[in-house]
């Protein structure tokens, strides 16, 4: 009996591969769930008016220990771009396209153009409307600011754009008091006391992921977490302040110089620091009433920037907890450079600099450090009113060891990487309209090979001030000047033209960048219509 059970048994062995073949045919009538891995997280992070060189893993003395590890963990590019100013570059961001593509190709006001209508248009589709087909979870946070219909609900607020939650401002404000203040699709008031919108947004968006856990763990997540740190008014915690106080009298040149020597050991930056900016004084100019006061405007400005970096690390603390990391893709970028702009309203009298009552810029001086060591600021199309830190991270695929990749990356990047990465379906037509292609490129293929890179040709414009990148060149040129052309291989700092001793290929490139621009609408800055308190063009900002 024991004997006829093994030959039973051997028998079976041996003609197992029959036994399969047998059943293949009834196994496939029966239905099957794929197995694939879990779609991952995505945690998209931006910051406002930060400069390339204001966190301490791209060269800056402030303290951002959070986003520091988070390069540590990651990956850094050394060459990414924004569009250069706040709507422009949310717009690009939020769809892929750039921003006249997407119907804002100045800011939110409605010029009754179809590059200019100063909100999304019915020809893009937004991340968490390509998202939340393929089951994702959608969550905004932060600054929005992609309509100039923000008295009412409308199809363009946050969740009139296929978000789940949303908690923000439209465009920014008091940072102890910011109106217009939403939840969802109702305005709301802040608390009367011990409210600070950059801690505010940090709490709103670890609840989010505790009731995401919650309440639906087996659907990935996208989430848009936009600060409005550091944009201007200078607003910050005192507590927050003192750490900084005293330490920026040394002022913004000898800064410049320390914070481009640490770019340099970082490996980040191999460009000469460009000389201060013409507007800006030499600091040994200035009285000592007027350094204490610029020392305080930075600390503030430090402020606020250690201030976000603490709420980042409380959002990144709650993915520790949901055992969320992992699977979790961080990314963290400004909208454009540093501001110089020169702007005091609402400022009471005798207010000091960075208290609710305050309404004061860094200005000309510490946007050039910010920018270091690039020329020009926000609004400009040169490097530095267009470069921003990018630090991507994401365990499963991504190595943790805080390498560069010199691969250039622009906003319009990253709905195709979402594309790619989530393997959701980006539509062609939407609501009877048709859905304009995606202007980006996937970074996965960076994130897997960071050392490996690839040409691109990017655009850009904005108020005159034009720009095309291709390869290592670039040509850029501010509203009422000449074209410049630049290798940024050598220069990216932008200090030596080429434009008039290789006129034949500063040509090719300004007829390439005209037929984007015909092919996106671009209008002429100067046949526009005035815009208000900007009429007199970036110039106004720098100007005392």
């Amino acid at each position: 009996m024991h004997q006829n059970r093994n030959s039973q048994y051997v028998f079976c062995q041996l003609n197992f591969p029959v036994l399969l073949l047998l059943l293949c045919p009834l196994l496939s009538a029966i239905p099957t769930i794929p197995c694939q891995a879990k779609s991952p997280n995505i945690i998209l992070i931006m910051a406002d008016d930060l400069g390339f060189s204001d966190l301490g893993c791209y060269g800056s003395e402030i303290q951002t220990p959070h986003l520091d590890q988070l390069a540590k963990d990651g990956l850094r590019f050394s060459q990414f771009y924004n569009a250069g100013r706040c709507c422009p570059t949310r717009a690009s961001l939020m769809t892929g396209l750039y921003p006249h593509q997407a119907g804002i190709g100045w800011m939110n006001r409605n010029d009754k153009l179809p590059a200019y209508q100063g909100e999304l248009n019915q020809h893009c589709v937004s991340i968490p409307q390509v998202l939340s087909p393929a089951g994702y979870q959608c969550y905004h946070v932060g600054k929005w600011h992609l309509t100039y219909r923000m008295r009412e609900a409308n199809e363009n607020w946050p969740l009139g754009r296929g978000f789940l939650r949303a908690y923000g401002t439209g465009g920014g404000g008091n940072y102890f008091a910011p109106r217009p203040l939403y939840e969802d699709n109702q305005h709301i008031q802040p608390p009367q006391q011990d409210y600070y919108v950059t801690d505010a947004f940090s709490q709103r968006a670890v609840e989010y992921l505790k009731d995401h856990a919650q309440n639906q763990p087996q659907q990935p997540f996208f989430m848009y977490l936009a600060y409005t740190a550091p944009h201007f008014p200078l607003h910050a915690w005192p507590k927050d302040i003192a750490r900084y106080r005293g330490k920026y009298l040394k002022g913004w040149d000898q800064f410049r110089k320390q914070r481009h020597q640490k770019m340099q050991n970082l490996g980040l930056i191999n460009s000469p620091l460009s000389p201060r900016d013409p507007d800006a004084k030499s600091w040994e100019s200035l009285t000592e009433t007027e350094q204490q006061e610029w020392d305080l405007r930075m600390s503030v400005y430090a402020a606020m920037i250690t201030s976000m970096d603490r709420g980042i690390g409380q959002v990144l603390q709650q993915l520790d907890e949901m055992k969320a990391t992992d699977n979790t893709l961080v990314l963290f970028l400004s909208d454009n450079g540093a501001s110089a702009e020169y702007i005091d309203r609402g400022h009471q009298p005798g207010a000091v600099t960075g208290t609710r009552e305050s309404f004061r810029c860094a200005e000309v001086g510490w946007a050039n450090t910010s920018n270091t060591p690039f020329r020009f600021h926000k609004m400009w199309m040169h490097e530095g009113g267009i470069s921003t830190p990018l630090i991507a991270r994401w365990p499963e695929q991504i190595k943790q060891t805080g390498d560069w990749t010199q691969q250039t990356g622009h906003v319009v990047d990253l709905l195709a990487t979402f594309v790619d990465i989530t393997k959701a379906e980006y539509p062609k037509t939407r609501n009877g309209k048709q859905i304009t292609p995606l202007a980006g490129i996937s970074l996965l293929p960076t994130f897997h090979h960071p050392e490996q890179t690839k040409p691109r040709t990017l655009f850009w414009e904005h108020e005159g001030n034009k720009a095309i990148h291709e390869g290592n060149w670039k040509l850029v040129k501010e509203d009422q000047h000449d074209w410049e052309l630049y290798d940024l291989s050598q220069d990216r700092s932008e200090l030596n033209d080429l434009a008039k001793s290789q006129p034949e290929r500063s040509a090719a490139l300004a007829d390439v960048w005209q037929a984007w621009a015909e092919k996106v609408g671009v209008v002429p800055w100067e046949q526009l219509p005035p815009p208000g308190y900007r009429s007199k063009g970036p110039d106004f900002y720098r100007k005392k």
